[in-house]
């Protein structure tokens, strides 16, 4: 599960020995100011050379690399716009870790409350980790062909999902995906959404209910699981297609403009 927690909690926890701290932003960012302790592990390396996330096993010898073993409590952060963090607490969730620790500000949010920031980056401490692969979260082309009454919502930006924006093979969105842009999904207040309410108007508003389970998907997985979040927040089951529309459009499937 992932936990939403706040400053006061991590800067407690940050100095615990079964704590490892993760950093998901790019190397240049992580250089220039990160919390105490803190790993760099970038989220784009979750995914391979052909846009896909990695295997299970590679996944999990990279997390092993980084420090994180089956006792360890894991504290993600990001910057803005909070995809990073996102998406590498969905991948921890997906590998069976049962409880995700994500700090709900960002960064910028921590050094504005005049927080520690570090600058040398920490040599992490290889660890033994076996993963628990939790299939329940990542949705396939297959689960999203197939997946009967179960909603579907595209969190592209309003171009991609129209179709105006060609950056795909065949533009367009995957037929009968509800649309709700990532960016609703981050507050204004250098956060993560945290009113909960909010979200959920939001997601009504485009047809999105309580009582069915969702796959959510953008273009390659990474905004998709700030849509992951929110739902999962809100007690909606909910599945994070990875492959996204990247790999629908390459298909065969049909396509809707």
């Amino acid at each position: 599960m992932i936990h939403l927690v706040d400053a006061d909690w991590v800067a407690e926890r940050i100095e615990a020995q079964d704590a490892l701290v993760l950093d998901p932003r790019g190397w240049m960012k992580y250089l220039v100011g990160h919390l105490q302790g803190a790993v760099h592990l970038k989220a784009a390396n979750l995914f391979g050379d052909d846009g896909r996330l990695l295997a299970p096993d590679e996944l999990a010898a990279m997390f092993a690399a980084a420090g994180l073993s089956n006792s360890t409590v894991p504290i993600v952060y990001d910057s803005y716009d909070g995809q990073n963090g996102a998406l590498l607490s969905w991948a921890l969730e997906y590998l069976g870790v049962s409880d995700v620790y994500l700090l709900d500000t960002f960064f910028e949010g921590w050094k504005e409350q005049r927080r520690g920031v570090f600058y040398r980056p920490v040599v992490p401490t290889a660890a033994q980790f076996a993963p628990s692969v939790d299939p329940g979260v990542r949705a396939s082309i297959a689960d999203v062909r197939d997946r009967g009454a179960g909603q579907l919502l595209d969190v592209r930006t309003v171009e991609e999902f129209t179709g105006q924006l060609e950056v795909d093979p065949r533009p367009g969105h995957i037929p009968g995906a509800r649309h709700v842009m990532w960016r609703e999904f981050v507050g204004e207040d250098e956060s993560y959404l945290s009113a909960e309410q909010e979200a959920r108007d939001t997601l009504a508003a485009a047809g999105i209910s309580d009582g069915e389970p969702a796959i959510v998907y953008c273009r390659s997985g990474m905004r998709a699981s700030l849509g992951y979040l929110a739902l999962r927040r809100l007690g909606i089951p909910v599945r994070l297609y990875d492959g996204s529309y990247s790999e629908w459009s390459a298909s065969e499937e049909p396509v809707e403009l």
